[in-house]
Protein backbone atom coordinates (compact mmCIF):
# COMPACT_ATOMS: atom_id res chain seq x y z
CA UNK A 1 0.00 0.00 0.00
CA UNK A 2 1.13 3.28 -1.04
CA UNK A 3 1.60 6.34 1.65
CA UNK A 4 1.29 9.70 1.27
CA UNK A 5 4.62 11.81 1.79
CA UNK A 6 3.25 15.27 0.63
CA UNK A 7 0.82 16.08 -1.93
CA UNK A 8 1.50 13.84 -4.98
CA UNK A 9 4.52 12.54 -3.36
CA UNK A 10 4.15 8.64 -1.64
CA UNK A 11 6.29 6.38 -0.64
CA UNK A 12 5.73 2.49 -2.12
CA UNK A 13 8.72 1.08 -0.69
CA UNK A 14 9.33 -2.09 1.49
CA UNK A 15 9.72 -2.00 5.13
CA UNK A 16 12.11 -5.45 5.72
CA UNK A 17 11.21 -6.68 9.77
CA UNK A 18 13.74 -9.89 9.11
CA UNK A 19 16.78 -8.02 7.90
CA UNK A 20 19.67 -8.94 10.22
CA UNK A 21 22.82 -8.50 8.06
CA UNK A 22 23.58 -5.97 5.12
CA UNK A 23 26.44 -6.01 2.10
CA UNK A 24 26.91 -9.78 2.71
CA UNK A 25 27.56 -10.34 6.74
CA UNK A 26 29.54 -7.12 6.67
CA UNK A 27 26.86 -4.53 8.46
CA UNK A 28 24.50 -5.80 11.44
CA UNK A 29 20.80 -4.17 11.17
CA UNK A 30 19.52 -5.09 15.08
CA UNK A 31 15.87 -3.11 13.62
CA UNK A 32 15.80 -3.87 10.34
CA UNK A 33 15.63 -1.96 7.26
CA UNK A 34 13.61 -0.48 4.54
CA UNK A 35 13.82 0.00 1.03
CA UNK A 36 12.39 3.65 0.03
CA UNK A 37 10.85 3.92 -3.19
CA UNK A 38 8.25 6.97 -4.26
CA UNK A 39 6.26 7.43 -6.90
CA UNK A 40 6.04 10.97 -8.00
CA UNK A 41 1.71 11.45 -9.55
CA UNK A 42 2.40 14.94 -11.70
CA UNK A 43 1.55 15.76 -15.19
CA UNK A 44 4.46 12.87 -15.77
CA UNK A 45 4.89 9.95 -13.34
CA UNK A 46 7.98 9.34 -11.84
CA UNK A 47 9.19 6.12 -9.54
CA UNK A 48 12.63 7.42 -7.78
CA UNK A 49 14.15 3.82 -7.08
CA UNK A 50 13.00 0.62 -6.28
CA UNK A 51 13.13 -1.94 -3.62
CA UNK A 52 16.07 -5.20 -3.18
CA UNK A 53 16.02 -7.94 -5.53
CA UNK A 54 14.43 -10.38 -3.05
CA UNK A 55 11.61 -8.35 -2.76
CA UNK A 56 11.35 -7.24 -6.58
CA UNK A 57 8.04 -9.61 -7.54
CA UNK A 58 6.36 -8.22 -4.58
CA UNK A 59 7.18 -4.63 -4.96
CA UNK A 60 5.94 -4.92 -8.82
CA UNK A 61 2.54 -6.82 -7.64
CA UNK A 62 1.89 -4.16 -5.07
CA UNK A 63 2.84 -0.92 -7.63
CA UNK A 64 0.57 -2.50 -10.19
CA UNK A 65 -1.94 -2.49 -7.71
CA UNK A 66 -1.64 1.17 -7.12
CA UNK A 67 -1.20 2.69 -10.77
CA UNK A 68 -1.40 1.28 -13.93
CA UNK A 69 2.53 0.76 -14.73
CA UNK A 70 1.91 1.74 -18.30
CA UNK A 71 1.30 5.46 -16.96
CA UNK A 72 4.85 6.06 -15.18
CA UNK A 73 6.87 7.92 -17.57
CA UNK A 74 10.31 7.64 -16.03
CA UNK A 75 12.60 6.16 -13.55
CA UNK A 76 14.81 8.21 -11.44
CA UNK A 77 17.78 5.36 -10.39
CA UNK A 78 19.65 7.82 -7.72
CA UNK A 79 21.95 4.40 -7.12
CA UNK A 80 22.29 1.24 -8.97
CA UNK A 81 23.32 -0.75 -5.49
CA UNK A 82 20.75 -3.78 -5.33
CA UNK A 83 19.07 -2.89 -2.61
CA UNK A 84 17.62 0.44 -4.44
CA UNK A 85 18.19 -1.35 -7.97
CA UNK A 86 16.83 -4.53 -7.41
CA UNK A 87 13.42 -4.64 -8.34
CA UNK A 88 14.04 -3.23 -11.75
CA UNK A 89 14.71 -5.92 -13.80
CA UNK A 90 11.21 -7.53 -13.28
CA UNK A 91 9.88 -3.99 -13.50
CA UNK A 92 11.56 -3.48 -17.01
CA UNK A 93 9.97 -6.74 -17.99
CA UNK A 94 6.21 -5.10 -17.55
CA UNK A 95 7.29 -1.51 -19.44
CA UNK A 96 10.51 -2.16 -21.54
CA UNK A 97 10.85 1.35 -22.97
CA UNK A 98 10.80 3.67 -20.22
CA UNK A 99 13.55 5.94 -19.46
CA UNK A 100 15.91 5.51 -16.77
CA UNK A 101 17.58 8.58 -15.85
CA UNK A 102 21.01 8.38 -13.92
CA UNK A 103 24.21 9.18 -13.67
CA UNK A 104 27.01 8.30 -16.50
CA UNK A 105 28.65 5.81 -13.71
CA UNK A 106 24.80 4.51 -12.88
CA UNK A 107 24.89 3.42 -17.03
CA UNK A 108 28.57 1.38 -16.37
CA UNK A 109 26.81 -0.10 -12.80
CA UNK A 110 23.64 -0.60 -13.95
CA UNK A 111 24.94 -2.60 -16.88
CA UNK A 112 27.31 -4.33 -14.75
CA UNK A 113 24.82 -5.80 -12.64
CA UNK A 114 21.89 -6.49 -15.17
CA UNK A 115 23.78 -6.71 -18.16
CA UNK A 116 20.56 -4.89 -19.92
CA UNK A 117 20.96 -2.14 -22.22
CA UNK A 118 18.16 -0.25 -21.03
CA UNK A 119 16.31 3.34 -22.38
CA UNK A 120 19.59 5.17 -19.93
CA UNK A 121 19.40 8.81 -20.25
CA UNK A 122 22.85 10.29 -18.54
CA UNK A 123 22.44 13.08 -16.30
CA UNK A 124 24.70 15.52 -14.07
CA UNK A 125 24.57 18.57 -12.00
CA UNK A 126 22.05 20.90 -12.68
CA UNK A 127 20.57 19.12 -15.42
CA UNK A 128 16.71 18.55 -14.98
CA UNK A 129 13.11 16.69 -15.87
CA UNK A 130 10.15 18.53 -15.91
CA UNK A 131 7.08 16.45 -14.53
CA UNK A 132 4.84 19.50 -15.26
CA UNK A 133 4.40 22.44 -13.27
CA UNK A 134 7.68 21.27 -11.55
CA UNK A 135 10.73 19.70 -12.13
CA UNK A 136 13.35 17.28 -10.42
CA UNK A 137 17.18 18.90 -10.75
CA UNK A 138 19.75 16.11 -10.50
CA UNK A 139 22.87 16.77 -8.52
CA UNK A 140 25.81 14.22 -8.96
CA UNK A 141 26.74 12.71 -5.30
CA UNK A 142 29.58 10.81 -6.10
CA UNK A 143 31.49 8.31 -3.61
CA UNK A 144 28.11 9.20 -1.25
CA UNK A 145 28.96 6.39 -1.20
CA UNK A 146 29.40 4.66 -4.69
CA UNK A 147 30.76 6.42 -7.57
CA UNK A 148 27.65 6.30 -9.30
CA UNK A 149 25.47 8.13 -6.47
CA UNK A 150 23.52 11.40 -7.19
CA UNK A 151 20.42 13.22 -5.41
CA UNK A 152 17.32 14.19 -7.03
CA UNK A 153 15.29 17.39 -5.56
CA UNK A 154 11.62 18.22 -6.30
CA UNK A 155 10.80 21.66 -6.90
CA UNK A 156 7.21 22.84 -5.88
CA UNK A 157 7.13 20.51 -2.87
CA UNK A 158 11.00 21.33 -2.03
CA UNK A 159 11.65 17.78 -1.03
CA UNK A 160 15.28 16.17 -1.86
CA UNK A 161 15.75 12.52 -3.10
CA UNK A 162 18.72 11.66 -1.15
CA UNK A 163 19.45 7.85 -1.60
CA UNK A 164 21.97 6.59 0.82
CA UNK A 165 22.39 10.01 2.47
CA UNK A 166 20.83 10.66 5.60
CA UNK A 167 19.61 7.49 6.18
CA UNK A 168 19.78 4.48 8.49
CA UNK A 169 18.41 0.82 9.00
CA UNK A 170 15.55 1.29 10.34
CA UNK A 171 12.65 -0.65 10.16
CA UNK A 172 9.40 1.09 10.75
CA UNK A 173 5.86 1.48 9.43
CA UNK A 174 5.72 5.15 11.02
CA UNK A 175 7.58 6.88 8.03
CA UNK A 176 8.90 10.18 9.62
CA UNK A 177 11.35 11.30 11.38
CA UNK A 178 8.79 12.91 14.41
CA UNK A 179 6.96 9.91 14.83
CA UNK A 180 9.54 7.39 15.51
CA UNK A 181 11.68 6.55 18.63
CA UNK A 182 14.41 9.37 18.89
CA UNK A 183 16.78 7.25 20.52
CA UNK A 184 16.41 4.62 18.48
CA UNK A 185 16.85 6.96 15.46
CA UNK A 186 19.70 8.76 16.24
CA UNK A 187 21.72 5.59 17.56
CA UNK A 188 20.96 4.05 13.97
CA UNK A 189 21.90 7.28 12.02
CA UNK A 190 25.33 7.66 14.14
CA UNK A 191 25.80 3.96 13.32
CA UNK A 192 25.15 4.49 9.86
CA UNK A 193 27.36 7.55 9.55
CA UNK A 194 30.43 5.88 11.09
CA UNK A 195 30.26 2.23 9.23
CA UNK A 196 30.12 3.52 5.71
CA UNK A 197 30.42 7.02 5.11
CA UNK A 198 33.12 7.86 7.49
CA UNK A 199 35.84 7.32 4.70
CA UNK A 200 34.06 9.89 2.97
CA UNK A 201 34.18 12.97 5.08
CA UNK A 202 35.61 15.39 2.90
CA UNK A 203 32.77 14.40 -0.45
CA UNK A 204 30.54 14.78 2.66
CA UNK A 205 31.62 17.77 3.32
CA UNK A 206 32.11 18.96 0.02
CA UNK A 207 28.62 17.96 -1.34
CA UNK A 208 26.45 19.65 1.31
CA UNK A 209 28.62 23.04 0.79
CA UNK A 210 27.46 22.65 -2.94
CA UNK A 211 24.08 21.60 -2.11
CA UNK A 212 23.63 24.44 0.18
CA UNK A 213 25.15 27.02 -2.50
CA UNK A 214 22.09 25.93 -4.58
CA UNK A 215 19.72 28.30 -2.05
CA UNK A 216 17.10 25.65 -2.59
CA UNK A 217 14.08 25.51 -0.08
CA UNK A 218 14.17 22.36 1.85
CA UNK A 219 10.83 20.86 3.44
CA UNK A 220 11.84 17.44 3.49
CA UNK A 221 14.86 14.91 2.72
CA UNK A 222 13.64 11.58 1.50
CA UNK A 223 16.19 8.63 2.12
CA UNK A 224 16.41 5.26 0.77
CA UNK A 225 16.33 3.59 4.08
CA UNK A 226 14.62 4.46 7.02
CA UNK A 227 12.93 7.38 7.73
CA UNK A 228 12.08 10.39 5.61
CA UNK A 229 12.73 13.68 7.48
CA UNK A 230 10.46 16.12 7.89
CA UNK A 231 10.91 17.75 11.24
CA UNK A 232 13.51 20.18 10.70
CA UNK A 233 15.20 18.07 7.91
CA UNK A 234 18.16 20.78 8.32
CA UNK A 235 19.29 18.85 12.20
CA UNK A 236 20.30 15.64 10.24
CA UNK A 237 22.19 17.92 7.56
CA UNK A 238 23.87 19.43 10.72
CA UNK A 239 24.62 15.86 12.26
CA UNK A 240 26.22 15.19 8.79
CA UNK A 241 28.14 18.50 9.14
CA UNK A 242 29.46 17.57 12.83
CA UNK A 243 30.06 14.10 12.03
CA UNK A 244 32.26 15.19 9.07
CA UNK A 245 35.07 16.88 11.18
CA UNK A 246 36.52 13.80 12.71
CA UNK A 247 34.03 13.78 15.27
CA UNK A 248 35.20 12.74 18.63
CA UNK A 249 33.66 12.75 21.67
CA UNK A 250 35.11 12.46 25.44
CA UNK A 251 35.19 9.28 25.06
CA UNK A 252 37.87 6.30 25.29
CA UNK A 253 37.31 2.95 23.94
CA UNK A 254 38.51 -0.32 25.05
CA UNK A 255 38.82 -3.04 22.98
CA UNK A 256 40.39 -6.75 23.45
CA UNK A 257 39.61 -10.91 23.13
CA UNK A 258 41.28 -12.85 25.61
CA UNK A 259 41.95 -16.25 25.84
CA UNK A 260 42.42 -17.35 29.63
CA UNK A 261 40.80 -13.95 30.76
CA UNK A 262 44.44 -12.24 31.49
CA UNK A 263 43.68 -9.73 28.57
CA UNK A 264 40.27 -8.96 30.13
CA UNK A 265 41.38 -7.95 33.55
CA UNK A 266 44.06 -5.81 31.80
CA UNK A 267 41.66 -4.03 29.88
CA UNK A 268 39.33 -3.84 33.36
CA UNK A 269 42.07 -2.06 35.05
CA UNK A 270 43.28 0.08 32.83
CA UNK A 271 39.74 0.98 32.73
CA UNK A 272 39.52 1.69 36.43
CA UNK A 273 42.76 3.68 36.33
CA UNK A 274 41.11 6.09 33.18
CA UNK A 275 38.01 6.50 35.86
CA UNK A 276 39.90 7.43 38.74
CA UNK A 277 42.19 9.60 36.96
CA UNK A 278 39.01 11.04 34.68
CA UNK A 279 35.51 10.37 36.24
CA UNK A 280 33.89 12.69 33.19
CA UNK A 281 35.16 10.70 30.64
CA UNK A 282 33.05 8.36 28.87
CA UNK A 283 34.28 4.54 28.95
CA UNK A 284 33.29 1.73 26.75
CA UNK A 285 34.90 -1.92 27.17
CA UNK A 286 33.90 -4.55 24.44
CA UNK A 287 35.01 -8.18 23.39
CA UNK A 288 35.66 -7.92 19.78
CA UNK A 289 35.06 -11.46 20.02
CA UNK A 290 31.38 -11.22 21.56
CA UNK A 291 30.42 -8.21 20.62
CA UNK A 292 28.71 -6.89 17.45
CA UNK A 293 31.84 -5.30 15.28
CA UNK A 294 29.71 -2.23 13.60
CA UNK A 295 28.63 -1.39 17.24
CA UNK A 296 32.14 -1.45 18.62
CA UNK A 297 33.12 0.64 15.48
CA UNK A 298 30.26 3.30 16.13
CA UNK A 299 32.08 3.71 19.44
CA UNK A 300 35.60 3.73 18.40
CA UNK A 301 33.95 6.96 15.82
CA UNK A 302 32.56 8.45 18.82
CA UNK A 303 35.84 8.28 20.71
CA UNK A 304 39.13 10.44 21.16
CA UNK A 305 41.31 7.41 21.89
CA UNK A 306 41.01 3.69 21.98
CA UNK A 307 43.15 0.94 23.11
CA UNK A 308 43.13 -2.36 21.59
CA UNK A 309 44.42 -5.58 23.57
CA UNK A 310 45.06 -9.08 22.60
CA UNK A 311 47.15 -12.19 23.87
CA UNK A 312 50.01 -13.19 21.72
CA UNK A 313 48.67 -16.91 20.04
CA UNK A 314 51.27 -18.25 17.63
CA UNK A 315 53.54 -15.45 17.09
CA UNK A 316 50.29 -13.22 16.16
CA UNK A 317 47.05 -11.72 17.80
CA UNK A 318 43.60 -12.96 18.37
CA UNK A 319 41.61 -12.92 14.99
CA UNK A 320 38.62 -10.96 16.45
CA UNK A 321 41.25 -8.54 17.17
CA UNK A 322 42.89 -8.16 13.48
CA UNK A 323 39.54 -8.69 11.61
CA UNK A 324 38.40 -5.48 13.71
CA UNK A 325 42.46 -3.40 12.95
CA UNK A 326 41.54 -4.07 9.04
CA UNK A 327 37.89 -2.89 9.25
CA UNK A 328 39.05 0.11 11.07
CA UNK A 329 41.99 0.81 8.67
CA UNK A 330 39.21 0.56 5.72
CA UNK A 331 37.46 2.98 7.46
CA UNK A 332 40.26 5.68 7.51
CA UNK A 333 39.10 7.96 11.19
CA UNK A 334 41.48 10.58 11.62
CA UNK A 335 42.97 12.81 14.50
CA UNK A 336 42.19 9.57 17.20
CA UNK A 337 44.73 8.33 19.49
CA UNK A 338 45.57 4.69 20.26
CA UNK A 339 47.73 2.04 22.86
CA UNK A 340 48.18 -1.31 23.16
CA UNK A 341 48.00 -3.80 25.68
CA UNK A 342 48.28 -7.74 26.05
CA UNK A 343 49.24 -10.47 28.05
CA UNK A 344 52.02 -13.20 27.24
CA UNK A 345 53.54 -16.24 27.76
CA UNK A 346 56.59 -16.21 26.17
CA UNK A 347 57.21 -14.48 23.20
CA UNK A 348 54.99 -11.66 22.95
CA UNK A 349 54.26 -10.07 19.57
CA UNK A 350 51.01 -9.01 20.12
CA UNK A 351 51.20 -5.37 21.39
CA UNK A 352 53.71 -4.65 18.91
CA UNK A 353 51.39 -5.82 15.61
CA UNK A 354 48.74 -4.08 17.28
CA UNK A 355 50.38 -1.13 17.39
CA UNK A 356 51.64 -1.62 13.87
CA UNK A 357 47.96 -1.90 12.55
CA UNK A 358 47.15 0.78 14.12
CA UNK A 359 49.43 2.91 12.83
CA UNK A 360 48.64 1.56 9.60
CA UNK A 361 44.99 2.57 10.21
CA UNK A 362 46.05 6.32 10.54
CA UNK A 363 45.96 6.43 14.70
CA UNK A 364 48.79 8.46 16.88
CA UNK A 365 49.96 6.14 19.11
CA UNK A 366 50.64 7.71 22.73
CA UNK A 367 53.06 5.19 23.95
CA UNK A 368 54.68 1.86 23.08
CA UNK A 369 52.07 -0.35 25.03
CA UNK A 370 51.71 -2.28 27.92
CA UNK A 371 52.67 -6.16 28.08
CA UNK A 372 52.02 -8.25 31.26
CA UNK A 373 53.17 -11.47 31.57
CA UNK A 374 50.62 -14.72 32.21
CA UNK A 375 47.83 -14.54 34.30
CA UNK A 376 48.13 -11.00 35.89
CA UNK A 377 48.98 -11.17 39.68
CA UNK A 378 48.39 -8.23 41.65
CA UNK A 379 51.56 -6.24 40.94
CA UNK A 380 50.52 -6.39 37.21
CA UNK A 381 46.64 -5.24 37.38
CA UNK A 382 48.00 -2.27 39.95
CA UNK A 383 50.62 -1.86 36.67
CA UNK A 384 47.44 -1.60 34.28
CA UNK A 385 45.39 0.45 36.40
CA UNK A 386 48.42 2.66 37.02
CA UNK A 387 48.87 2.52 33.03
CA UNK A 388 45.22 3.97 32.24
CA UNK A 389 45.91 6.81 34.67
CA UNK A 390 48.79 7.66 33.11
CA UNK A 391 47.95 7.57 29.37
CA UNK A 392 44.88 9.89 30.86
CA UNK A 393 47.69 12.62 31.06
CA UNK A 394 48.89 11.37 28.00
CA UNK A 395 45.89 12.29 26.29
CA UNK A 396 45.77 15.75 27.71
CA UNK A 397 49.11 16.48 26.59
CA UNK A 398 48.29 15.60 23.01
CA UNK A 399 45.21 16.83 22.66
Amino acid sequence: MKKQVKSNVYWVGKTDWELKTFHGMEYSTHRGSTYNSYLLLEDKVALIDTVWSPYAKEFVTNLAAEIDLNRIDLIIANHAEPDHSGALPELLRRIPDVPIYCTANGVKSLKGHYHQDWNFHPVKTGDTVRLGQKELIFVEAPMLHWPDSMFCYLTGENILFSNDAFGQHYATELLFNDRVDQAELWAESIKYYANILTPFNPLVTKKIKEFVGLQLPLDMICTSHGVVWRDNPLQIVQKYQEWAADYQENQITIIYDTMWDGTRIVAECIARGIERADPAVTIKIHNSAKFDKNDIITDVFRSKAILVGSPTINRGIMHSVAGLLEEIRGLGFKKKKAAAFGCQGWSGEAVAMINDGLTKAGFELMDEGLKVFWNPDAAAREQAVAYGGGLVGKLKNLE
